[in-house]
């Protein structure tokens, strides 16, 4: 299965590198994952709600122009459904038994994802109603592939 995360902005804390480089390893037994980062649109002080739509709309227009038409796509999206971890795995299976084989996660910027990407999108995913850094929600995401893949290996993995 091919796996890509799209996500908006660049990764700066040496740590958090360091753990995507980690968990892009363990995946690679398991997946073809790519990751691609996209540089975010700077938010002024007090934005107006028009400049912060105008702005996820130039975010949405970058991530959509890296999806294929083919491509599963799957949004992080705060009113999308929250799954398990052993639900999450299941529903990296059965995407692949239905043939999808090539999944997209997108990650939007500070402000989100714009319309148009929540439109694109196959399957709209939340992890949790809180608030998480974007650039820390990579590392999240890429542990809970991780452990979908090592559950439906039936491989251990801490509960």
């Amino acid at each position: 299965m091919k796996i890509e995360v799209i996500c908006v902005g660049k990764l700066k804390e040496k740590y958090l590198v360091q753990a995507i480089d980690e968990y892009s390893k363990r995946l690679s037994r398991y997946c073809k994952l790519n990751i691609i980062e996209l540089a975010d649109e700077k938010t002024p002080d007090n934005a107006s709600v028009k400049e912060e739509l105008i702005i996820k709309e130039r975010e949405g227009e970058k991530i959509l122009a890296k999806i294929s038409d083919s491509a599963y796509v799957i949004a992080l999206d705060l009113q999308g459904r929250m799954l398990s971890s052993e639900e999450l795995a299941h529903f990296m299976l059965d995407c692949g038994i239905k043939g999808n084989s090539h999944l997209i996660f997108t990650i939007g910027g500070s402000l989100g994802l714009s319309d148009a990407v929540l439109k694109r999108a196959n399957y709209k995913l939340c992890f949790s109603k809180m608030t998480f850094p974007h650039q820390l929600f990579r590392v999240m995401l890429l542990e809970q592939i991780y452990r979908g893949y090592r559950i439906n290996n039936g491989e251990p993995y801490h509960k």
